[in-house]
Parts: C-alpha cells; structure tokens; sequence
C-alpha cells in the first residue's frame, strides 16, 4: 500500500462532490472534523445535483423517504439561507400535481392515500380548486393533489452553498480525482486510490458518488443494483411573477416551477433516455425538450410562446426499488455508502447530510435509517 502524504489525511474523505457530499462535508466541518472531498470532474457538482428541476417535495414519495423529506422541510430548509451565508432561492409555495382524465385522478389519490399515512398535510382538490391556487392552469385540469407546505429551491445554489461554507470551515476539496478503488487496513475502509496514483486516507470514507459509486462499491464486494438513466431540463426567458408553487402531473409529462428570476425551469423525459449515447458531456436529446413542451402547454397554454434559452441533461442513480442506499458498511467497517436516490435527492440532501455526519461521527441518528440498509437486496432463502 502507498504512503499517504500527511496534507492528504483527514478525519473523513467524501467521495463525491454533489449536493449529498457537500452537505455532509458542511455538517462534518461544523462539527469540527477535517474533511476531505474529492471529485472525479473538473467541476464541483457537476452531475443531476445541478441538473435538476429544484423540487423540494413531500408528496409522492416512498414511506420511508417521507420522513426524511418532513424533517428537512420542517427543520433544515427553512432557514438554510441564512446558515449558509448564501440565498439558495427555497420556495415554499406548495405543489400542484395535476391530472386530467378519471385515470389521473385514480393516480393522485392514491399518492394522497400514501402521504396522509405518513402524516403529510396532503389532500386532492378539484380543478376549480386548483384555479384558485394557479389561475394559468388550463380548463383541461379536473383535478389535482395539493401539498401545502411542498416547494422548490435552486440546486445549483444550494450545491454550492454547501461547498462554500464547508470551505470556509475548513474541509478541503480536490477535483479531478477519479477514484480507482477503497483500500483497507486491518479490515476496515481507511484509504482511497484514484487512477492518478494520489492516495488519500480517513478514519471514515463516504462513498456519495451518484451511480459512479456502484463500481466502486463492486470492488469491495458490494454491489448496488442501480442503472444510470438520463433527465432533461429545460430553461425559459423569464417572466414576470405568475406562480411559484412547484407543478407535477400524474401523467408525468413535466415537473418544474419559475424562478426567482422569473425564467421557468421544467424537466421530464421523452422515454427515449434509455438509448441515449452516454459521454462525459451529460447530452441532451432532440426528442425532449419538444415532449416536455408538449406536456407544458397542455396544462398551462398561457406560456406556448415562450422562448426556451438553454437545455441540459443529468444522469440520476435510479435504485432497483426506487429509494436510496443510506447505510453502513458491517463487513467493511468505516465505510458510509450514500447513492441510489432516484432522482429523489435534492429535496432531502439537508437531511441525507445530516444523517451522514452523525452517522460518520458515531452518533444516534436523528432518523431511522434502516429502511435504505445496503443489504435489503440481499437474495432472500
């Protein structure tokens, strides 16, 4: 094993320089502890942390993931600005998800069932309801859910605020390092080799590297059954004021919200992401952005002139069972894996990165993490 030099040593290194890694990498330097981070691009955050449509959600959400999103939106969002020294745009203006035919509606109430089980303030409403809140809906609109206390951020903002402020209390990080593999000492996860031959070393690595971590992970005898899939977003001109609740549709032809700027920012699928060509550039394809627009004017005709300035793509680690892996590593003591979110992790990234430091710093953690268990994949006898 290489030698580590010493300015390469730290309490923890972080794998993975997104909204989930920069969160953890806050709360473990304000806890006092040396952190490093490292980052296999050029560019902090450079993966679906900054390519996404901002959602702040509650609703519609898995049971186990649900508390994760309450805690953050009652604890952790709220005053995130201001702890963080940086306006990261959080909204909380409610969400819409809309639907027009007797089948959306079936859709809808079921996810109202679900939330109302975990003890969300959600509810189904009507059209005219929904007019009420969002006077640009389209007469096309019967029905909708509504989750009063659900809202939207800005997720490149919030990635960045993260990066700065644990900067600022200490926590070093390094990009351009594509890590080649975890190596153990005495057992336990204490080193990380990147393809460089830099050699870095903690007392605890988190492993939050999106669907990159699943190589890395494979290495170690642990394996995350995730796919990578590719989500597009598109950007408006801006506007004056019209809504700021965040929008969804049973029908999932589009998700998105206006800015503080006053541009929309909209995303979806054409259901072509699975054949999409995969290179570092995150592409866009031809098909999206006409479909999400075609989803857009359905439900809000008022916006079909706007002019759409720029496109991007982002590839999210979608999990087998569409909730993230939040877990320790028993057989190799030390190590934190955090990926798999599903296009699920911004909304929660205050909470994930909560959960992280505490769980790094051996603590009792705030919330139950044993749903998203690394083994709950493991071949039932």
């Amino acid at each position: 094993m290489a030698s580590v030099n010493i300015k390469n040593k730290a309490d923890i290194v972080i794998i993975g320089s997104g909204v989930i890694g920069n969160a953890a990498a806050y709360y473990l330097s304000k806890a006092g502890k040396k952190v490093i981070v490292l980052e296999k691009e050029d560019n902090i955050g450079d993966g679906g942390s900054t390519r996404n449509g901002g959602g702040v959600r509650q609703s519609g959400r898995h049971p186990a993931e649900l508390k994760l999103a309450m805690y953050a939106v009652k604890n952790l969002w709220p005053n995130l600005s201001e702890e963080l020294g940086e306006d990261v745009e959080y909204y909380q203006e409610g969400n819409l998800r809309l639907g027009k035919t007797k089948e959306h509606l079936k859709i809808l109430e079921e996810i109202v069932e679900s939330g109302k089980k975990g003890g969300l303030d959600l509810g189904m409403i009507s059209g005219e309801e929904a007019r009420e809140i969002n006077p640009y809906l389209s007469d096309e609109v019967i029905g909708a859910s509504w989750c009063p206390t659900d809202g939207h951020a800005n997720p490149l903002k919030v990635t960045l605020s993260y990066y700065k402020k644990a900067r600022e209390l200490g926590a070093r990080f390094i990009t351009a390092q594509n890590v080649k593999r975890i190596g153990k000492v005495r057992g336990s996860a204490r080193k990380v080799i990147t393809k460089n031959g830099s050699v870095f070393e903690g007392d605890k690595i988190i492993l939050a590297a999106g669907y990159g971590s699943r190589s890395i992970a494979q290495k170690i005898g642990i394996d995350i059954p995730m796919k990578q899939v590719l989500l597009e977003v598109l950007v408006t001109e801006p506007r004056p004021p019209m809504f700021y609740q965040m929008l969804g549709t049973a029908a999932a032809d589009f998700y998105g919200h206006q800015s503080k700027h006053g541009s929309f920012v909209f995303g979806g699928t054409s259901g072509m992401d699975a054949y999409a060509v995969e290179d570092e550039n995150n592409p866009t394809l031809s098909k999206t952005a006409p479909s999400i627009c075609r989803g857009i004017i359905k439900y809000f005709p008022v916006l079909q002139d706007l002019n759409i300035i720029r496109t991007w793509g982002g590839y999210i680690d979608d999990c087998t069972d569409h909730i993230p892996v939040i877990s320790n590593v028993e057989e190799v003591p030390g190590l934190i894996i955090a990926c798999a979110f599903s296009g699920h992790g911004f909304g929660i990234s205050p909470a994930v990165g909560l959960l992280l430091s505490e769980m790094a710093l051996e603590k009792k953690t705030t919330l139950d993490i044993k749903p998203f268990h690394y083994d709950r994949f493991k071949t039932k006898i």
